[in-house]
């Protein structure tokens, strides 16, 4: 009886002892002991895989979404939901064969017919996806589907429930790196509304890791694990994505210890370098990914003229953007393809910083002075302090080795990706990171006028989209290095395009977080990972 007394009142000064402030904080913090907590920087700008653009939602999604393929730790493209696959002669056929026992959120298996109907979904006309043209224009029909020419998609066939058929109109060395993006990602056809774009947790039924339990815009998304994942269950119970735009938060909230994982902005680096308790949990990760000034020539018909972009690419002093405004943790990017892409080069034509050569190709442009140049906006999105540093700075360039007049405007993310997607951006800096490691993701696809990522500066150079047609349709890795090569300066001497750094992230993580996966592209899905 005593022992029992005394067990009573050791948990009677335990309970009053956890309802003081200090200890309920301890104990709410216990409660998410199993828990992968990060911030995401803006609003996720859409739950609908066959729509993202931006690498943030893209982050969130993969561990939701799954397609036939994806890139491993090795940056190499291995199966996902497709266990093998088998390439015709020609290049052309792609066979793939599902992994047996891949299911839905919802419990139901997935077939190669739920595969063609999502292709079929995110090529059609009415839906207006930004990204299927850019990823999927290689399959037969897609790209009558997308113009409203026809309604069935050729290229994509059902052979039975587990072999899906993929035809493509010409052999491509980087068809399966296409095939890694998310628009190619499986979808559940009954839980979504035909025709219309996803758009809640219910509707989110993919065969990822985490199924999505809790979306609140603007506050915060979470993930639950999927305990019927064909990889086996994951190891932590859910992960929570608070939003949250401001840097210095988030950098407080990690501190604190309320969240896991942050992406450092440049100027904490070094606070962080010099911090005895944080030191030891700066992780950095090179990215091939580049930071460019871009020049639309609709939205600023001045931009039209050669001499003018010339101009403007010989006035941005790079080297002082990159070791004084950011710290020198990145590199100055010297070529528009960035290293770990297969075609980087050291020695890329690019123009040099000099202000005298600046001054001549200004002259030629028909502005002897630069005040003289039409006013003109950099635009840039308002989440990343370093992106808003760099548009300053670059602005107060111009003016100082000019004479140009440039004012500047952050904008909310998601507002400002719609409004680059209609081309009505004429001057701005922002960010491209390659979606497979090939060339052709850099040089086609952004910079060639049939490019699907063209459409935010339309720049157009006959000779220049001849050498690309060819290197995309060649095999011979050497042949296409070199053909991508003569693009790629071609296009710097033109400059429609201003390199300016390519991506190294600074990310703060707890020791508490064991098993992080990454490859160049990112942090992949957090199936494997688990907390101390």
């Amino acid at each position: 009886m005593k022992r029992i007394a005394s067990l009573s009142l050791v948990a009677l000064l335990l309970l009053a002892a956890g309802c003081q402030k200090g200890n309920f904080s301890e104990q709410a913090h216990t409660g998410k002991a199993n828990v992968f907590r990060y911030p995401i920087n803006t609003n996720p700008t859409t739950l609908d895989p066959g729509m993202v653009q931006d690498g943030d939602t893209i982050d969130m999604l993969q561990n939701v979404y799954e397609g036939l393929v994806a890139f491993g730790t090795d940056n190499q493209v291995h199966g996902l939901v497709a266990d093998h696959w088998d390439v015709s002669p020609d290049g052309k056929t792609y066979t793939f064969h599902l992994k047996k026992g891949v299911k839905f959120h919802n419990g139901r298996e997935v077939t190669a017919d739920d595969f063609k109907w999502t292709l079929e979904r995110n090529c059609a006309h009415d839906f207006s996806s930004p990204v299927a043209g850019g990823y999927l224009d290689d399959i037969v029909g897609v790209t009558d589907k997308l113009a409203g020419k026809r309604n069935d998609l050729p290229g994509v066939q059902v052979v039975d429930p587990s072999t899906l058929k993929i035809m493509i109109t010409a052999p491509r060395a980087y068809f399966l790196g296409k095939l890694t993006y998310l628009v190619s990602a499986v979808l559940c056809k009954e839980a979504i509304k035909p025709g219309q774009q996803i758009s809640s947790p219910a509707e989110m039924v993919g065969t990822g890791p985490f199924k999505v339990v809790q979306y609140v815009p603007n506050q915060i998304t979470v993930l639950q694990a999927f305990d019927g994942y064909h990889e086996g269950k994951p190891k932590v119970d859910k992960i929570e994505r608070p939003v949250m735009s401001d840097a210095p938060t988030r950098l407080n909230k990690f501190k604190a210890g309320e969240v896991d994982l942050v992406q450092l902005e440049r100027q904490d680096v070094k606070a962080m370098q010099e911090d005895p308790k944080f030191k030891d949990q700066l992780h950095y990760y090179p990215r091939p990914s580049i930071y460019y000034i871009g020049m639309n020539q609709k939205a600023q018909p001045a931009f039209a003229n050669r001499s003018l972009r010339r101009a403007i690419a010989m006035a941005i002093d790079k080297d002082y953007i990159n070791n004084q405004v950011l710290g020198g943790l990145v590199n100055p990017a010297n070529s528009i393809i960035p290293p770990g892409v297969f075609g980087h080069r050291e020695n890329a034509q690019v123009l040099k910083f000099d202000v005298a050569a600046a001054k001549k190709e200004l002259a030629a442009a028909g502005y002897a002075d630069g005040s003289k140049v039409p006013p003109l906006e950099m635009r840039y999105r308002a989440d990343r302090p370093d992106v808003g540093l760099v548009a300053e700075t670059v602005a107060s360039q111009l003016q100082q080795n000019l004479g140009i007049k440039v004012s500047t405007q952050k904008m909310d993310w998601k507002a400002y990706l719609s409004t680059w997607d209609h081309g009505q951006i004429g001057f701005f800096h922002m960010r491209w990171a390659a979606d497979y490691l090939d060339p052709e993701n850099f040089i086609s696809h952004m910079l060639a006028s049939y490019g699907a990522e063209n459409r935010g500066i339309l720049y157009s150079n006959p000779q220049f989209d001849a050498i690309c047609k060819q290197a995309d349709a060649e095999q011979d890795k050497d042949k296409r290095a070199t053909l991508y090569a003569q693009a790629e300066d071609m296009a710097l001497q033109d400059a429609p395009w201003v390199p300016i750094y390519f991506q190294k992230d600074t990310e703060l993580i707890s020791p508490r977080v064991q098993g992080l996966r990454d490859s160049l592209f990112g942090h992949l899905p957090h199936s494997t990972v688990f907390l101390k």
